[in-house]
C-alpha cells in the first residue's frame, strides 16, 4: 500500500497487526493465574495496547515526520517489551505459544521498516 492510499492509521498494516495481537494478548492474559493477572497480565496488556495506540497517535501527527517517527519508535520499544514479557510468561509455564514471541519480533521489524521509509 503506497503512502497515497493511506487515508487513516487504520490503513497501516503495522497498526492492523498490532491491534490484532493486542486482542490476542488480552484473551491470553485471562488465562494467567490469579496473582499474575494483576501483575504480569497488566503489564502485558499495557504494552500490547501501547503499540497500536502509539501508531494511531503518531499518525495524527504525520505532518511532522519527526513526531510520527517518535511515536513509531515508542511502538517499536513496546514491541520489544512484548517479546520479553511473552517469553517470561512462557518460561514461567503460564503460556506455551512461542509463536507469539515471533509475531512480536516480526511486527517490530515491520515498524522499523516503516520508520526507515516514511517521508
Amino acid at each position: 500500500m503506497g503512502e497515497s492510499e493511506i487515508r487513516s492509521f487504520h490503513d497501516l498494516r503495522v497498526y492492523q497487526r498490532g491491534y490484532q495481537l493486542a486482542l490476542e494478548v488480552h484473551k491470553m492474559a485471562r488465562t494467567l493465574p490469579a496473582p499474575e493477572k494483576y501483575e504480569l497480565g497488566a503489564q502485558l496488556r499495557r504494552a500490547a495496547v501501547s503499540i497500536p495506540a502509539n501508531i494511531a497517535e503518531g499518525y495524527g501527527r504525520k505532518n511532522s515526520q519527526a513526531e510520527f517517527k517518535h511515536f513509531l519508535r515508542n511502538a517499536l520499544g513496546s514491541s520489544n517489551e512484548m517479546q520479553v514479557l511473552v517469553q517470561l510468561a512462557i518460561d514461567l509455564g503460564y503460556w506455551t505459544d512461542v509463536e507469539m514471541v515471533n509475531q512480536y519480533n516480526e511486527l517490530g521489524k515491520q515498524i522499523y521498516s516503516l520508520i526507515q521509509v516514511w517521508k
